[in-house]
Formats: structure tokens, C-alpha cells, sequence
């Protein structure tokens, strides 16, 4: 492995949500996003200094080229143009919807049909192929409420404003343990959909040789079962599994 001197020093930005990154009840922060940087770090010397940030203001900032890297992001087109991403796990998403909706609204086209529902999500998400084309329908009809973080969406839902809103498996299960665990039904409209998640890495300010270094510090985790332990610290076994990558890159 490269020696500290190779890689060098960028700043890192972390943004709160579930299990990825939370505020602990004693003060500081925990995460399975926190566990990979501090691991990818230990082992690469290449060295982090976090702040946290919206993901809006992340992503904005990602654009502008003036942050180095960020943490669990999506590859798209338009941010491929900035950024390279290195992944180290997969899911997807979920529809959580007011347990006191009908059954005809549990299908992407029932929901549709219902015009005075309405979805929330953190504004510049993206959500996999099937979300993403079932909310821009939403969007033309203006029944999408996009709020700056998760937490934000939750209160949205809970105040009745909308009538459900999208959380990955990392996010469920914090929720479970809530008051609110009965206000809503958990639907699974995309059992086939795989979404890397991965770092998130300026093209302009992260030299390629960095790059590489970090990827090859992500593949080890994998081979080594070093990322499946640190997801099984924060959701469990049997989510951990389905976070594994399908194929490490």
C-alpha cells in the first residue's frame, strides 16, 4: 500500500443521514460512511479533513470544483462530468407511504392516478431508474415536495404535507425504532434496481494517482471483509450482505 507522502491531504464532506452518518447522543458523529474514511485512510495515509455539509450545498460545491470529495454519492452523466466515484456499496430505494392510504395507491400507477397525493425527497438525490421516472410525472403534476436534508422529509411527513417519501434500507431502520414506525407502509417497487453508491472525487482538485490509490484501499476493504463488518455494525447481517457490492470495482 502507498505510503502517506503518495496520496495526500483533501478535505471531505460528510452529510447526516441514517445510518451513513448521525450525530451521537453523547456528542460526535458515527457512521458507516465515518468507519470507511477513517479505514480507507488508516490504510492509504491519505488524509481527510471532514466537515459537514447539506447535500445540496455538497453537490453544488462538488460542481464549482471547489470541494474535494464527498461521501455515498450516485454516478450520473451530468456528475461524471466533475467527479469520479470510487463504489463500496449497493442498495436501493424504498417508497414509504401513510399507513392510512388505500392498497390502489400502492402501485406506482395508483399513486398517479390519486391526484392530491404527494411525495417528498432531498433535493439532488437521485433514486434509481424507476423513482427517478415516476417523480419527474410527479414533478409535471408539482405533487413533489424536495427539502434540503432527510430529517427535513421525515417532518414533512409526519406534519401530513405528504403522503409518503423514498429512504434506502440505511435509513429504515432507525426509523423502525421510532415513534412513527405505524404512520407508514414499507414498498419495494424496485426489487431489481442496484445502485452504487461510492466516494465522490473532484476531477480537478483529486490528482489520478490519489485515485488509484483510494481505489485500490476500497477493493481491499472488500476482499478482506472489511466493509460487510463495518456495515453489519450499523444495520445488521442480513442488511449488510445486500450492501455488498455485486462486483467491486
Amino acid at each position: 500500500m502507498a505510503a502517506q507522502s503518495d496520496c495526500g491531504s483533501f478535505q471531505l464532506a460528510f452529510y447526516e443521514l441514517g445510518a451513513l452518518y448521525f450525530k451521537l447522543p453523547q456528542g460526535g458523529y458515527a457512521g458507516i460512511d465515518k468507519d470507511v474514511a477513517d479505514e480507507l485512510s488508516k490504510r492509504t495515509g491519505c488524509q481527510f479533513q471532514t466537515v459537514l455539509e447539506s447535500r445540496v450545498r455538497i453537490w453544488h460545491q462538488m460542481s464549482q470544483q471547489t470541494l474535494d470529495m464527498t461521501v455515498s454519492g450516485i454516478a450520473t452523466p451530468e456528475r461524471e462530468q466533475f467527479a469520479r466515484f470510487i463504489p463500496y456499496f449497493s442498495t436501493r430505494n424504498f417508497l414509504l407511504v401513510s399507513a392510512s392510504l388505500p392498497a390502489r395507491t400502492h402501485t406506482a400507477d395508483g399513486f398517479l392516478a390519486e391526484k392530491n397525493l404527494r411525495v417528498a425527497v432531498v433535493k439532488s438525490f437521485r433514486h434509481g431508474a424507476l423513482y427517478d421516472a415516476w417523480l419527474a410525472r410527479l414533478r409535471e403534476q408539482h405533487r413533489v415536495e424536495e427539502a434540503a436534508d432527510f430529517d427535513s422529509v421525515v417532518r414533512l411527513f409526519m406534519a401530513k404535507r405528504v403522503d409518503a417519501f423514498l429512504a434506502l434500507p440505511t435509513s429504515l431502520e432507525p426509523l423502525r425504532r421510532k415513534e412513527m414506525a405505524n404512520s407508514f407502509v414499507i414498498l419495494d417497487w424496485a426489487p431489481s434496481d442496484v445502485v452504487p453508491h461510492g466516494l465522490v472525487l473532484s476531477r480537478q482538485r483529486v490528482p489520478q494517482t490519489s485515485v488509484e490509490i483510494m481505489q485500490r484501499g476500497i477493493r481491499a476493504m472488500h476482499e478482506d471483509g472489511t466493509l460487510e463488518k463495518i456495515y453489519t455494525r450499523y444495520v445488521g447481517a442480513e442488511q449488510a450482505r445486500y450492501l455488498l457490492l455485486r462486483a467491486p470495482d
